[in-house]
């Protein structure tokens, strides 16, 4: 399984940016699908989560200015990054836990984790 994350740039203050994640591979299912983000000097940390029934969680810095959605038939998650502020500036991964298929034997192992390679997102002021 493979996750490719696409749509980081660079943005001035107050733009917006949508990040995109699909997954590929023997994919059985997918069960939470999320965004983390890590910027220089800092540890990783959550940005947004949805699970596979559409609940959905942010941190708190990104409430009411970021949105995650997901295209179930296409294996992808979005982050629509509105109002963006230097601080958002940062790595930003994308994460899926997924139950895979194994096509030798047929067998299923769940909740895998995944995690793409990051795409930078430059927010200026």
């Amino acid at each position: 399984v493979q996750l490719q994350a696409s749509g980081g740039g660079l943005v001035q203050a107050g733009g917006s940016l949508r990040l995109s994640c699909a997954a590929s591979g023997s994919i059985f299912s997918i069960n939470d699908m999320g965004w983390y983000r890590q910027a220089p000097g800092k540890e990783r940390e959550l940005v947004a989560v949805i699970t596979s029934g559409d609940s959905t969680r942010f941190a708190d810095s990104v409430k009411g200015r970021f949105t995650i959605s997901r295209d179930n038939a296409k294996n992808t998650v979005y982050l629509q990054m509105n109002s963006l502020k230097p601080e958002d500036t940062a790595v930003y991964y994308c994460n899926a836990e997924v139950n895979v298929r194994y096509s030798d034997t047929g067998s299923i192992r769940y909740g895998i984790d995944y995690w793409g390679k990051g795409t930078l997102v430059t927010v200026s002021s």
